[in-house]
């Protein structure tokens, strides 16, 4: 589970800005069902979900973009070879932030212990990188790293409970790739739980939202996962009666060249072996007519929320059964309003989160603020100030009355966080 996630001077971002999931004592409204104890003392409750709301080029998808190029430096950063450089963009519209650092930070809980991971770098290389742990709630700073212009070196810190060939790791560490994930590869267990947060827990979908169909796939592999999978589409009132998923071979021989050439080698010949040995996966869908005769649909003849729909499916009772963490960009797209009001739902509803799963997602759906499904401390706005870069700030910084007509106020620019309309005449 995720409390809070920071990040300082990347793309839209300038000051560090601050996304927590800790519950606000200044609200008691519905706690019951939006709040989870996190099992660790001293802790307030944490948030189910959050929805973030703002103007077209606001900076909200850079957000996600942020927690996302987090997340992949962390599994990926080992592979770095000497001299390649990091793709990160600091934010270019100050002469000074273009030459700093960009910084992310996260604070998160695995296997019942909280801990605080973050780092910082540049495109050449990695600048800081600490982790701080808190077993039975006392603070134990684990390693740090700290790069000195002076003598162009890192310097270290290692906390006497932090254990193993510290030397190793450290010496194995190029500049431009992280402590935690070169350590791993060289089989350091007391990180473990922190990588595997990141590898397990930690799911980010971008836009345009081309979702790997085969969750969806593989769950409707057995009987109870496809009833699932039809229990959570039927949800939408499609009236889905059956999926049938058929494997049909492909006869003519394909080569690798006719991929994309940005997919590496060795995984073109895969694809293509797979293609031949296994298949590709047919999907319909069963509808019953007028005298209830089952009538079969292909994916491509059904709407684009259906299809939608059946890719959200899988990974989303993925999420539910794991208590992972998901962030999501325009949850909205292509789907219902009360079909995005039901997702959040079986966030809210501990029968089917019964593991604390947590969403984030962003939104231009106005309609979900009016229906008492978000506390105030769960909505988010963001918004560029004078200088072009990104703010954000949750509703419950404002003195809302309880039955505030918060979608109205907020469409009247109360809260921020609104596009400017020009005045376009034409002559």
């Amino acid at each position: 589970m995720i409390i809070e996630f920071k990040v300082t001077n990347y793309r839209s971002i300038k000051e560090t800005q601050t996304l927590s999931m800790f519950k606000s004592k200044y609200y008691d409204d519905l706690e019951e069902k939006n709040c989870f104890d996190s099992g660790v003392g001293g802790l307030a409750k944490l948030l189910r979900t959050a929805v973030i709301y703002g103007p077209n080029a606001a900076g909200k998808s850079n957000l996600i973009r942020a927690i996302h190029f987090m997340q992949s430096f962390v599994l990926q950063s080992h592979k770095h070879q000497e001299g390649w450089r990091i793709n990160v963009m600091p934010f270019v519209l100050s002469s000074d932030s273009r030459v700093k650092p960009s910084e992310f930070e996260v604070f998160f809980i695995q296997d019942g212990v909280r801990y605080q991971y973050g780092f910082a770098l540049n495109s050449e290389r990695v600048t800081e990188e600490w982790l701080l742990a808190y077993p039975e709630g006392k603070q134990q700073r684990w390693f740090q790293r700290l790069y000195d212009e002076k003598t162009q070196k890192d310097s270290w810190y290692f906390g006497s409970k932090f254990v193993g060939r510290k030397q190793l790791w450290q010496d194995s560490t190029r500049k431009n790739a992280l402590f935690l994930s070169t350590a791993i590869q060289l089989n350091n267990e007391q990180l473990k739980p922190v990588f595997e947060w990141f590898r397990n827990r930690l799911a980010v979908i971008l836009p345009p939202h081309n979702i790997n169909l085969n969750f969806s796939i593989n769950k409707c592999a057995s009987e109870e996962g496809k009833a699932k999978i039809m229990e959570f589409m039927n949800a939408a009132d499609l009236s889905i009666s059956g999926i049938n998923i058929e494997l049909k071979k492909i006869p003519i021989p394909i080569s690798p060249e006719v991929l994309p050439p940005n997919i590496p080698q060795e995984l073109k010949e895969r694809m293509v072996k797979d293609l031949h040995e296994k298949g590709v996966p047919l999907i319909r869908f069963q509808h019953l007519d007028d005298k209830n005769e089952p009538v079969f649909f292909g994916f491509e003849d059904e709407s684009d929320g259906t299809k939608k729909l059946f890719a959200f499916a899988g990974p989303w009772l993925d999420v539910m059964e794991k208590g992972r963490v998901l962030f999501i960009d325009e949850l909205d797209t292509s789907l219902h309003p009360l079909l995005v009001r039901y997702l959040i739902e079986t966030f809210h509803d501990s029968k089917t989160n019964p593991h604390n799963a947590q969403l984030i997602f962003i939104t231009h759906n106005t309609s979900l603020l009016d229906v008492e499904l978000f506390r105030r401390d769960q909505v988010w706005f963001m918004e560029k100030n004078q200088k072009n870069a990104t703010t954000m700030y949750p509703l419950s910084d404002f003195r809302a009355r309880k039955k505030e007509a918060i979608e109205k106020r907020y469409l009247q620019g109360r809260y921020g966080a609104l596009p400017f309309i020009g005045d376009l005449r034409y002559s």
